[in-house]
């Protein structure tokens, strides 16, 4: 399995991050935020395969590309017409949904369901295309237990609200723990390897009380199963990074492996990011550094920096965590 990710957009401009979880016999396909000329960067091929998308909030810059997407996914069948974000995402995306004229509409049967993500529960609404999405049905709520919101075969989500002078949720995706047959030690055992592996991995399958080779199966894994930790990445944009954000966030990224994090301000700057509630790439920088982190990743850079200017931004960065970038194409 592998995790995949590109920030779209340029140096300047709106942002958003594309990521792929790719478990070898299948690909899903993430996005988070959609600012404007942020899908031109994918094909359309990739536009219309992308699961879900979550917002991180509704600020202009952060939504503006909205409009190509849905033009392009409007009517298509499947379950994977999912939209996430803070409170207020189902009203919102309602408003966009019916912002169109449908008059041709009546024999599509697409779905879309969109996701409020409360401190402790969610709530999701669906909007069929056949009604011209006038009806938000509403469903039944989904009690939140910490910060996990999608729970998938191979991967999870998890969102924590920061503040951005309104709620502006952080995302970290984390694939699921890999188990691999130690093939040496199955060797030893005189077991060979062949289809029934991929049901002993599987504890629904076979249970531990099950019996493999005349032994029983939870004590067989315990000998063959190899745990290979998940890769992560996080997305992190647009909050005031305070000591009570950072309480938060330290742990949350403690030891991911790819963290991509707004980086508006020059640490000179400071004050106007606080008021704007926004963040130094210092800031981020010893974010970083005090989390263990692997990859940072800085995006969301003001307009109001030039080239020159950013490869500072860049530079001040890397003075506190050397590991930091900007995204392959900004040629900084």
């Amino acid at each position: 399995m592998a995790i995949r990710f590109r920030v779209l957009g340029a140096a300047g401009r709106d942002n958003a991050l594309h990521v792929e979880i790719d478990s070898g016999h299948a690909v899903r396909r993430l996005l988070f935020d959609c600012g404007e000329g942020c899908l031109a960067d994918l094909s359309p091929a990739d536009v219309m395969a992308i699961d879900h998308v979550f917002f991180s909030h509704f600020h202009m810059d952060h939504i503006a590309g909205f409009d190509g997407f849905f033009r392009m996914n409007f009517a298509r069948d499947g379950d994977n017409n999912r939209i996430w974000g803070p409170p207020g995402t189902g009203k919102i995306l309602h408003h966009r949904f019916r912002s169109y004229l449908w008059n041709l509409h009546e024999n599509l049967g697409s779905t879309w369901r969109v996701s409020d993500i409360g401190e402790t529960e969610i709530k999701t609404w669906r909007y069929e295309l056949p009604e011209a999405f006038e009806t938000a049905h509403e469903e039944p709520a989904i009690f939140r237990d910490g910060l996990l919101i999608l729970d998938e075969e191979d991967f999870t989500v998890e969102a924590m609200e920061l503040d951005h002078l309104t709620a502006s949720m952080a995302y970290k995706v984390t694939e699921k723990t890999r188990w691999n047959i130690d093939s040496q030690r199955l060797a030893a055992l005189g077991l060979r390897p062949g289809p029934w592996l991929k049901s002993f991995k599987d504890h629904n399958a076979m249970p531990d009380d099950a019996m493999v080779e005349g032994r029983r199966a939870g004590d067989l894994r315990a000998e063959l199963l190899v745990p290979t930790p998940g890769d992560s990445v996080a997305y992190l944009t647009d909050f005031l990074l305070d000591e009570t954000a950072l309480a938060k966030l330290r742990p949350w990224i403690s030891g991911c492996r790819h963290v991509v994090c707004e980086s508006q301000y020059r640490a000179a700057d400071l004050e106007l990011a606080q008021k704007n509630y926004h963040m130094t790439a210092a800031q981020v920088a010893t974010l970083a550094s005090e989390a263990g982190v692997e990859d940072l990743v800085l995006f969301h850079v003001s307009s109001r920096y030039l080239r020159e200017e950013r490869a500072e931004l860049l530079a001040e960065a890397r003075g506190i965590f050397p590991a930091a970038r900007f995204p392959e194409g900004w040629n900084e």
